[in-house]
């Protein structure tokens, strides 16, 4: 009787488990899981946001990331801080900067974007306490792109100015030039002598680009904006035209305006490197441009510049590499993409100074000048300076079209990325509103920003531009990258980081990427930061302007505002958990439940089964029963099925045990006693 019941109670312990398992072909949606759509009164129909999409040919991404790192600083940017910072040897620490600032973060970037297919703000579901710094990214492309597209403004409306037989700038005694206007046709003589004092002239471009485009003589400083000048704000218009009808349907079309325009600057890069490397006097510029200054490698401000420059040609911190590697496939081979990227970057901006300083070489020789007093870095260069190099040469309105239209498209790149960033960081936040509407919340988007620009296109547009230039993306762009990567290395763990690269490309970054990660790469920009506070310098414009005391304080702002993103997104993260103050820090630093790869087929390992909709939700059960919250780390999916098998088996034994105890007694029962 004994034994019947046994077995009765274990058959009866099988069927009941069996009976508690869910049925393995329906999928059960935890509540806390649900979106409003998942619930209804009868059957659970689980409704997904759209699908933000990918791109639809294989060289997009990689052609994207080429048309964002190439921009208008590899023009008028580097060429001229290369002559200023030793010539040919600042191509020393320029490498050696790459090496441990460029390549390392870049590759950060790609990852974090391509694992979680997240933009800069929804990524940060790595650690809640710090989606601050998505915050304190989207303000500063926001005001990065509003004074970027105005550049594009001018360029376009050089372009159009370009159109004719003779071009503008080429001679003074038009309305808008004075009488320090000194044409360098007439300036040479017939024995190469130069009869005038040329150091109180100004050229012919310069007086158009100030006085003409700008129109900045009637404005007295940057209190006193003045009229809006409608020929710049029909350009600013039709910039940002041109980038909304680019960005219409996120990266599905801009991915194919980039084979144009990623593609075409190289063209034109190259027919002015030809043209100019064939000019007399060409040799001067080249030889100004190279020429090693091996002592000034001792100065620190030379490894400070060279690292400057890397990090800002490259675009990190500002969302753009996060944001096209967010619409990769799983498994795209960003670990190559990042060394094309990144060295071919560092290589059109040797090849753009060859361009560049070839033609200021012949500039100098016909002008009988030194080279160091035609070079200039900055709009000057592009706006000033070899607009009227073109003057000189041959066919000139044909190499001004070529040359600005290479501007343009090096320009419309980066904008793309700026505002696929702005749009993308703010529709995965709300992706079940805002995605069915992409096109229409874009173009808000872009009337909102060309709105804002529109103090740009007064007559003392160019101060509020210097401003912005200035203090946008300085110091605020510093401190999110440094804490971007103390996040990922130190809170989010190393080694999580390495695994989840290995999950996604095969394979586990080596010595070098994390020893960059751990202590080369924050250790160098904090030197940057400290090094920019320490020498910080009052804005000024033109060498003459110095701003006043409120828009320098109005600048500093700017910088500080995105740095307190970051303390405010803490308190927000710290006041949404429960506990005590410590146990809230600690539950928002860690990733939130449905943190990894957005394909439930791609979640593999410690990411399987916690997705809404998956057909396993025992982990998220376990994980609330065993640690009260849905935040905690500690439900990755292989531990956590592991203990339920634990627990299982445990029970399974203890039960056996129990069984076998009761089998045993009963048969002695049944012995006859002896004595």
């Amino acid at each position: 009787m004994k034994i019947s019941n046994s077995i009765a109670s274990i058959s009866k312990y099988s069927w009941g488990k069996r009976l508690l398992e869910p049925n393995p072909r329906r999928p059960v949606i935890p509540d806390l899981l649900m979106t409003p759509s998942d619930q209804g009164d009868g059957d659970l129909e689980i409704e997904y946001p759209e699908d933000r999409g990918n791109w639809t040919g294989k060289l997009d991404f990689l052609l994207s990331c080429i048309g964002y790192c190439v921009g208008l600083g590899n023009v008028w940017r580097f060429p001229y801080r290369a002559y200023t910072n030793g010539g040919g040897a600042f191509l020393v620490p320029y490498f050696i900067m790459l090496a441990i600032c460029g390549i390392p973060i870049f590759f950060m970037e790609l990852s974090l974007g391509q694992f979680s297919s997240l933009g800069p703000l929804a990524v940060w579901k790595i650690s809640p306490l710090f989606k601050g710094v998505g915050m304190a990214t989207i303000l500063i492309v926001c005001l990065v792109a509003i004074y970027y597209n105005m550049i594009i403004a001018y360029v376009l409306f050089y372009l159009f100015a370009s159109l004719t037989k003779n071009l503008p700038w080429q001679y003074c005694g038009n309305w808008w030039n004075t009488d320090l206007c000194l044409d360098h046709h007439i300036m040479r003589t017939g024995n190469g002598a130069v009869p005038f004092n040329i150091s109180n002239t100004v050229s012919p471009s310069e007086e158009y680009w100030s006085r003409y485009v700008l129109h900045i003589q009637e404005s007295s400083g940057i209190g006193d904006p003045g009229r809006i000048r409608w020929n710049l704000c029909l350009c600013l218009l039709l910039a940002w035209v041109i980038v909304y009808l680019c960005i219409l349907k996120g990266v599905k079309s801009s991915g194919k305006v980039v084979y144009f325009t990623a593609t075409f600057p190289y063209l034109i890069l190259i027919m002015l490197l030809i043209r100019g490397v064939t000019l007399e006097g060409a040799w001067l510029g080249i030889k100004f441009y190279l020429t090693p200054q091996f002592d000034l490698l001792l100065s620190p401000k030379v490894w400070i510049e060279a690292a400057l420059q890397i990090f800002y040609s490259l675009g990190v911190g500002f969302g753009g590499l996060l944001t096209f590697a967010s619409y990769n496939t799983f498994h795209q081979n960003i670990y190559r993409d990042t060394f094309i990227v990144t060295v071919g970057n560092a290589i059109t901006s040797i090849l753009a100074g060859f361009a560049i300083f070839s033609v200021l070489g012949y500039m100098s020789q016909e002008l009988d000048v030194p080279v160091q007093e035609v070079a200039k870095a900055g709009p000057g260069l592009a706006f000033v300076v070899y607009p009227q190099a073109m003057t000189m040469l041959p066919l000139s309105p044909f190499w001004s079209f070529l040359f600005f239209f290479m501007l343009l498209t090096l320009g419309l790149d980066s904008q793309f990325a700026f505002l696929e960033t702005i749009v993308t960081a703010v529709t995965d936040e709300f992706p079940y509103y805002l995605r069915p509407k992409k096109a229409f919340f874009s173009a808000v988007v872009c009337i909102v920003m060309f709105l804002m620009g529109l103090i740009l296109t007064t007559e003392g547009g160019m101060y509020w531009l210097v401003l912005l230039d200035d203090y946008s993306a300085g110091f605020g762009l510093m401190v999110v990258v440094i804490t971007t990567c103390l996040v990922v290395t130190r809170v989010y763990g190393m080694k999580r980081f390495c695994r989840d690269i290995h999950m996604m490309l095969g394979f586990k970054p080596g010595i070098y990427f994390k020893a960059c990660w751990l202590f080369l790469s924050p250790v160098t920009m904090m030197a940057l930061l400290v090094y920019s506070i320490i020498k910080y310098e009052p804005s000024e414009y033109n060498g003459s302007y110095r701003f006043p005391f409120w828009a320098e304080i109005l600048g500093i702002l700017m910088g500080i505002i995105s740095c307190l993103m970051i303390p405010m997104g803490m308190v927000f993260a710290v006041l949404h958990e429960e506990g005590t103050l410590w146990q809230r820090i600690q539950q928002a630093s860690r990733p939130t439940l449905d943190w990894g790869p957005s394909l439930e087929e791609n979640r593999t390992g410690m990411y399987v089964a916690t997705l809404a909709g998956s057909q396993s939700p025992k982990p998220l059960m376990v994980h609330m029963r065993k640690y009260g919250g849905i935040t905690s780390y500690e439900n990755i999916a292989f531990q956590v099925d592991k203990e339920i098998e634990e627990d299982e088996e445990e029970s399974m034994m203890r039960s056996y045990h129990i069984h076998w105890t009761s089998f045993c007694m009963a048969i002695c029962a049944l012995m006859p006693h002896t004595t």
